[in-house]
């Protein structure tokens, strides 16, 4: 098994594009020499090693021909193993961490790696859950004194004292799949009511008609940095792209192709603004790996924060490589990066059986 490992797919409505970014990645450290393999995580939540040399048809139809079935052990010598009559576990050194949206990018494939102590390029469990929650990473905005757009939770019996239009989204959920836009808060709660993607939860925001997207990729290793600043372009009809249109539009689908200003032209006082806020949201949401901050901006001076994305589209590679940074480097920094963070160990230090020596019987305790 090689030192490195690139994980992707998942089950998760973006896995499609997770193996488009995880093969990417793959390719970009075997061009450069590098030892390593790609981990294909299914649909179904199998996972498999395949070779780092493949090609996006060949997931088509799920696992490829060539792939090798594998296990992600938890506990004690925990890990990555050739799933056989007998576990073969295999070292490796770090795992690359492509998998976009669901548990890939929620937190719970980061503990599990964290359980199996294996060492992972990427946001912490903490930190990818927290990013994948939009009211979450909206108080966050609020309590580091950001400005962010009005927001309520729907389902919640929290009052929406703003009014519309409105922007219904996914509490939980990294692209912009289950995005609707709506005229009114009738339509909105018919919306949760009915959309499977708002299952899980969902906030309702203000929509900001007419404000325009502004991205910035943002990291913390070896020290907290922004890349080129960057401004999406809408549609003609000034509507935002939707999930189908921004990654699976022609042979050259994705985020990285799609039409832009690249560095975004801003006023000094609006890129200024949206700087410190990247900055002060590394720290304050633990930004680890290469995660994009999405901003609005209204065409003059206002600018709020959206939201954070943990894992993005094809790591972001394009808004460093506007300042001048290769592929290649910005990926070796996220490999750098997890070798200076090795896994995470537990202690039971202070659990030394004093409670459970005086504690008596359980069914004293019943009665």
């Amino acid at each position: 098994m090689a030192a490195l490992a690139v994980l992707f797919g998942g089950p998760s409505p973006e896995h499609d594009i997770s193996i488009l970014t995880g093969l990417q990645v793959a390719r970009i450290l075997a061009n450069a020499g590098e030892d390593v393999t790609g981990l294909y995580w299914s649909k179904s939540g199998d996972w498999h090693q395949v070779p780092a040399s493949l090609e996006a048809g060949d997931f088509v139809d799920g696992p490829p021909r060539a792939s090798v079935p594998f296990r992600l052990v938890i506990g004690s010598g925990g890990g990555f193993a050739e799933d056989k009559r007998k576990l073969r576990h295999v070292p490796i050194d770090v795992a690359v961490n492509c998998c976009h949206g669901g548990p890939g990018e929620d937190g719970a494939l980061q503990a599990a790696l964290d359980l199996a102590g294996v060492t992972y390029t990427g946001p912490s469990a903490a930190a990818a859950a927290l990013a994948m929650d939009k009211a979450a990473t909206h108080a966050i905005g609020l309590a580091c004194g950001l400005a962010v757009a009005d927001q309520a939770l729907l389902g919640a019996d929290q009052a929406v004292d703003f009014d519309g239009p409105y922007i219904v989204k996914p509490r939980f959920g990294g692209s912009s799949i289950g995005i609707e836009v709506v005229d009114d808060l009738a339509t909105a709660e018919a919306l949760f009511a009915s959309s499977r993607h708002l299952r899980d939860g969902a906030v309702i925001e203000r929509h900001l008609t007419g404000w325009v997207d502004l991205n910035v990729a943002a990291r913390a290793f070896p020290e907290p940095e922004l890349s080129a600043i960057e401004r999406p372009l809408r549609k003609p009809d000034g509507s935002i792209f939707t999930y189908a249109e921004k990654y699976l539009s022609g042979s050259a689908a994705g985020m990285e192709h799609a039409p832009r200003e690249l560095p975004a032209q801003l006023p000094p006082g609006v890129e200024a603004a949206i700087r410190h806020a990247g900055l002060t949201l590394v720290a304050a949401a633990r930004i680890r790996g290469v995660a994009r901050i999405d901003f609005l901006w209204d065409g003059a001076d206002g600018v709020v924060f959206n939201e954070i994305n943990s894992i993005p589209g094809a790591m972001a590679l394009h808004l460093w490589e506007a300042g001048g940074e290769t592929k290649l480097a910005t990926v070796r920094r996220l490999v750098d990066e997890a070798r200076a963070r090795p896994a995470r160990v537990w202690s039971s230090a202070g659990a030394d059986g004093t409670a459970l020596r005086s504690a008596g019987a359980i069914a004293a305790k019943l009665s």
